[in-house]
């Protein structure tokens, strides 16, 4: 198989990346054959599948737009993908000029993408890491220089907690993130769920058996078990509910039904 010049020497081109898959859904060209393969047999068995990710990204760049009208002008987004157009930095240093963003992913394409998409930028960087080890994030060089953790930051876990199995702890992961914010702080969240959406489960399960043969299974929670994400937060309203409710610019109801996949909120730190 050709390495194109963009890929990072050392990678497994025969494992698809969930990173890889969601630039492909996002219309990205920073993918491989492998990583399309796997994105094209999910559309399959759920047609629209694109659109419940240009919902989160669309739920996202709404979320930071809040997080700036309310004075947090520094971003901690982790998982976050190959960049695409409307990315994290780019909302929020378009509505507060010198806003701070660190980008954190374990996957070597995000990242070196990240890096030359971030040249020249003083006040956003990239991390690679890993949601697992969440110390080794907040102990990282580029969080040192661009985030004062002494003050509020917005937590940025878009689409990215459905890939840790429960045995990976991923609320301990969340906790102690938490921990680290100071009060004020913002947890922006999405997670998927055949729960309220028109996914039927068997289609989320023939889904998950895509993505365990990629770099991290996917994991449905109902919306109980995403609502324990948000333990010491205080919701932002409406609270948990489908992306397209979240505050919403145009009228949910236009909206393609499958935009209204799984669950999106924002809680506030005490």
């Amino acid at each position: 198989m050709d390495r194109p010049s963009w890929a990072p020497q050392g990678i497994d081109l025969s494992v698809p990346s969930v990173s890889r898959i969601y630039d492909y859904y996002l219309g990205g060209s920073h993918n491989f054959e492998v990583d399309r393969e796997a994105a094209r047999k999910a559309i399959e068995i759920m047609p629209g599948l694109p659109k419940i990710m240009q919902a989160n990204r669309a739920f996202m760049r709404r979320a930071v737009g809040y997080a700036v009208d309310h004075g947090i002008t520094q971003f901690l987004d982790i998982g976050s993908g190959i960049p695409t157009f409307g990315n994290v930095h780019e909302v929020a240093q378009t509505l507060s000029l010198g806003a701070r963003v660190v980008y954190v992913d374990n996957d070597p394409v995000a990242v070196a993408h990240s890096g030359a998409v971030l040249g020249g930028n003083p006040d956003a960087g990239i991390v690679a890491a890993d949601l697992r080890k969440p110390r080794e994030i907040l102990d990282s060089p580029e969080v040192s220089r661009l985030l004062d953790l002494g003050k509020p930051v917005a937590l940025l876990l878009v689409a990215v907690l459905h890939f840790l199995p429960e045995e990976e702890d991923p609320r301990a992961a969340v906790a102690e993130l938490r921990d680290a914010l100071a009060p004020g702080s913002l947890l922006v969240l999405t997670h998927a769920s055949t729960e309220g959406g028109p996914i039927s489960e068997e289609q989320g399960d023939q889904v998950q058996g895509v993505y365990k043969k990629a770099s991290s299974p996917l994991v449905m929670r109902t919306r109980a078990q995403v609502d324990r994400f948000f333990d010491g937060f205080e919701y932002v309203e409406p609270g948990l509910v489908s992306m397209p409710h979240w505050r919403p610019d145009t009228p949910p109801e236009h909206e393609d039904p499958m935009a209204f996949t799984g669950f999106a909120g924002v809680g506030r730190k005490a």
